[in-house]
């Protein structure tokens, strides 16, 4: 066998499936990936935008080259803008290339991303245009986003707030769920169903 080449795993075989979940940060992304991973019929590997944010260099944190968080206000409460450079713009670029590739190799995917620019959702749906891909937006209302972004203690407050208005703004998706209205395990429950998967 050539090296490099690797035969396919029998479970993983048939057309190639693939999931990208968009939505704000604290909407629940990451715990209905990993849930909708329990419940399919063939393994799911889940890609999470946060694993490439962790491969930058912690000085591109708050640089003009990697990703800047400016707090602005809005009705009286901080709105977090997030500016990105040239390094965290290859990351970015580089992660659904990434995804291109591992599902060249026959892998079935749930990525999780916080879509922000109309050109990024259109290069996904270029690279992956030969699979078999489903958009799922994750919605809920402002107060409920930002209380959980207050709870976790893990995410810089008003991030969910500037958000908010941008990252379904002209998104088609193909299943739209509702993120305070049920658990991550009925979410996934409900994008299995819709999708076959």
């Amino acid at each position: 066998m050539p090296a490099g080449d690797c035969p396919t795993v029998g479970v993983m075989s048939g057309a190639v499936q693939i999931v990208i979940l968009n939505g704000v940060g604290s909407v629940g992304k990451s715990s209905t990936a990993r849930a909708l991973q329990q419940i399919c019929a063939r393994p799911f590997l889940h890609v999470a935008m946060d694993a490439f944010l962790d491969m930058l260099p912690e000085a591109m944190f708050g640089h003009a080259d990697g990703m800047i968080f400016e707090t602005l206000e809005d009705d009286g409460k901080p709105s977090v803008a997030i500016r990105i450079g040239p390094v965290m713009d290859t990351a970015m670029r580089g992660m659904r290339r990434a995804i291109a590739a591992m599902a060249a190799q026959g892998a079935s995917l749930i990525v999780d991303d916080v879509i922000l620019d109309p050109a990024d959702e259109a290069d996904y749906r270029a690279l992956l245009s030969g699979f078999e891909t489903r958009f799922v937006g994750l919605l809920a209302p402002l107060e409920v986003l930002e209380a959980r972004e207050l709870a976790r203690g893990d995410r810089t407050i008003g991030l969910a707030r500037w958000q908010y208005g941008r990252v379904h703004a002209g998104r088609v998706y193909d299943l739209e769920l509702d993120t305070a209205a049920t658990t991550p395990e009925r979410n996934a429950v409900m994008i299995r169903d819709a999708f076959g998967l």
